[in-house]
């Protein structure tokens, strides 16, 4: 029993140097030796940038409003400009003479659909869908006489690309025989030509709203 209790009595300041050792190895104490805490430094706006990467052209900018600065699904109404850009085109446009008979466009009396610019993932895509007619007004010979001849070309809905399937018809005002009304109707139709020029110049207009 004497015996026990006596090696217990020596291993105890054993089994303590080693804890101690063992504490110190993991947790080192502060002394004048070890290096400084880093101290937080505010940056300034320049500095802010480049480690946004935004500064020096790092990144490319943001496209559409600024509270869209990530580029996300964003879409703007065109509405406005579009109906009024095509009317201001399309109000341009200049007589045409034909073999029995001259006219022109006198008015866009209707414009009617929907423009818009869309923002996705920093990415612009624009896009329209509309529908127009326009009155005309001309004098062709009927009966060897020269007569005053009104009516409108209507364009169905159309889309952004689709100018080259561009259509048309041809709606008159004034009661006209069957020939003479076939006949005017293909000189009428000779405005599609002129009109699709137009709105071509409108998708380029569009593209770099």
């Amino acid at each position: 029993m004497e015996e026990t209790a006596a090696a217990a009595t020596e291993t105890a300041p054993v089994a303590a140097a080693e804890q101690k050792s063992s504490y110190r190895y993991w947790v080192r104490e502060a002394t004048g030796d070890a290096a400084p805490l880093p101290v937080p430094r505010k940056l300034d706006a320049a500095a802010a940038a480049a480690a946004n990467g935004t500064g020096n052209g790092n990144a490319p900018q943001a496209l559409g409003s600024v509270w869209n600065q990530a580029g996300t699904w964003e879409e703007k109404n065109l509405n406005s400009w579009a109906s009024s850009r095509i009317k201001d085109l399309l109000g341009s446009l200049s007589s045409l003479d034909f073999s029995t008979g001259k006219a022109s466009i006198d008015e866009v009396s209707k414009c009617s659909g929907d423009a818009y610019l869309v923002t996705v993932r920093n990415k612009k895509r624009v896009g329209y869908n509309y529908e127009l007619s326009l009155r005309f007004k001309g004098e062709w010979l009927i009966k060897e006489e020269q007569k005053k001849v009104t009516g409108h070309i209507d364009i169905p809905e159309f889309s952004f690309g689709e100018l080259d399937d561009l259509e048309a018809e041809v709606r008159f005002t004034d009661s006209l025989e069957w020939d003479d009304k076939s006949r005017i109707s293909k000189d009428v139709k000779s405005f599609l030509l002129p009109i699709r020029e137009k709105l071509r110049t409108f998708e380029l207009e569009l593209k770099d709203r």
